[in-house]
């Protein structure tokens, strides 16, 4: 029996594992109260268990903690992949989980229970530690051990496009098809990289590059795969740029000498190993606290600089005519355009007709205030709406119109590599290289954004945001 619908049994999985977590979370902490309480590890005189547990501070706790358990359940991106789970890495991550809780736990309500020793308030912590763990995973496997069951069984599957019709996307549909215990993978159709030979009598529908949109849709694909038979690194990152606007899952079987395969996630090993190239290097947990990052330091710096932009606002108006902000469609994440918001720093119409233009330092369309906005940066600071709306991040790389794409990817097919992330007000390439005046710059600035997209973490954004505060203060800008 195949999943008749994969996005809403997806969400279906997750509401599982969610509803699931906060009642073991509720029972896990209820049942630590009664620890507490017998162990006589509570301040206070209580008569009976009973009149502790109705105390309004307990009956707080019993709510607010198991809120607070799966926040941290969220941030470490456990419900991001719902099927296919990894027991180890389950295993890890809700001990990892149960460790942070507990200690939150421990620091805000905790601290002030009395023991006779220090050895009992440390046996208490790990005790905690145990209970938070044991009732949340013993859920978690509950619920992943009968989804694999079923996956294994073939009684579960996900349809999926094979982006391949050579020699190894047909051996690799053979080896799913032939195998005992299914991997999930209800394939659908193949289909054609340009200038590899395809496979003749293939017993699947074969398709082109051109039907992907209209097949995703009436197939319902939730995954693709891409099977290469060439290590050709520009056909397949060209591909790789015609299915990230799909935006689904995109797993890729491992060719040898293929730049695809710099610091990407394994993501089977026991069946057929295939790798993650919607992800990249990123864990799950790292994009849930990076997104939640941007949120509150966009929400706060749009506050703190308020005053400031409506100084700006009403200075661009009064300066010049035309609107005080310019919207302008850049290429974001996995390939989808949206609307840049900048303080209009360039007289009214500079860019009607022809191809686009970049500017540079001397450009005679830049208004006086719009060349110090520049100088100090200033111009971008709307961008934290477009950060708080999820078309942007404070760090990532800068995001280019499509015109210019074009131009860099005939030259540097690496550049589609961007798109596995959302790009940024700010960027390795800004802070090393700045703004680029021609595509020859742009394609410099491309070796730093590759360079981060290989090495992100939060203390390599971090050191980006200081140092981009330091260009703002400084007025190199431009």
């Amino acid at each position: 029996m195949n999943l008749p619908s994969p996005i809403t049994d997806r969400r279906l999985q997750r509401a599982k594992y969610v509803l699931g977590d906060l009642l073991s979370s509720s029972l896990a902490w209820l049942f630590y109260n009664c620890v507490r309480y017998n162990m006589g590890a509570v301040t206070g005189s209580y008569s009976t268990l009973g009149e502790f547990l109705r105390q309004p501070m307990v009956l707080a706790g019993q709510v607010a903690f198991p809120v607070l358990m799966m926040c941290v359940y969220w941030l470490s991106g456990y419900y991001v992949e719902v099927y296919r789970k990894s027991r180890l890495h389950e295993f890890m991550v809700t001990a990892g989980s149960a460790f942070t809780n507990a200690l939150l736990i421990f620091f805000i309500a905790l601290i002030n229970d009395v023991m006779n020793d220090r050895r009992s308030d440390y046996e208490m912590l790990m005790l905690l530690i145990a209970v938070l763990f044991g009732f949340v995973y013993i859920n978690r496997m509950l619920i992943t051990g009968h989804s694999s069951s079923m996956i294994k069984s073939g009684r579960w599957s996900f349809p999926t496009l094979v982006i391949g019709r050579g020699t190894a996307a047909a051996t690799f549909v053979s080896q799913l098809q032939s195998r005992v215990e299914s991997l999930g993978y209800d394939i659908r159709g193949m289909v054609s990289i340009p200038g590899e030979n395809d496979v003749k009598d293939l017993q699947l529908p074969c398709y082109t590059l051109d039907d992907l949109t209209t097949v995703c849709q009436s197939e319902h694909i939730s995954e693709i795969i891409l099977v290469p038979t060439r290590n050709d690194d520009t056909a397949l990152l060209h591909t790789l740029n015609r299915i990230y606007p799909l935006g689904l899952p995109i797993k890729a079987r491992p060719s040898r000498g293929t730049l695809l395969l710099r610091k990407v996630r394994l993501t089977d090993v026991y069946g057929i190993p295939l790798i993650d190239l919607t992800g990249n290097n990123m864990s799950h947990s790292y994009r849930n606290i990076k997104r939640v990052l941007d949120v509150v330091l966009s929400a706060l710096a749009l506050i703190v600089l308020s005053p400031v932009m409506l100084a700006v606002a009403i200075a661009v108006k009064l300066q010049s005519r035309g609107d005080v902000f310019y919207r302008q469609e850049r290429i974001g994440l996995h390939n989808v355009p949206f609307e840049m918001i900048k303080f209009r720093t360039m007289i009214s119409g500079a860019e009607k007709e022809g191809e686009p233009q970049l500017t540079h330092p001397d450009d005679p369309r830049i208004t006086p205030l719009g060349r110090f906005l520049r100088k100090y940066r200033i111009d971008e600071f709307p961008q934290f709406y477009n950060v708080i709306k999820g078309d942007m991040s404070i760090v990532g790389p800068r995001p280019e119109r499509q015109y210019y794409i074009d131009r860099i990817v005939a030259r540097e097919p690496s550049y589609v590599l961007l798109h596995q992330v959302r790009p940024g007000i700010t960027s390795m390439g800004m802070v090393k290289f700045g703004y680029a005046q021609n595509v020859d710059e742009m394609l410099e600035r491309l070796d730093y954004d590759l360079l981060y997209l290989e090495n992100m973490s939060l203390l390599n954004d971090f050191k980006i945001m200081v140092y981009t505060v330091k260009i703002v203060f400084t007025g190199r800008g431009m």
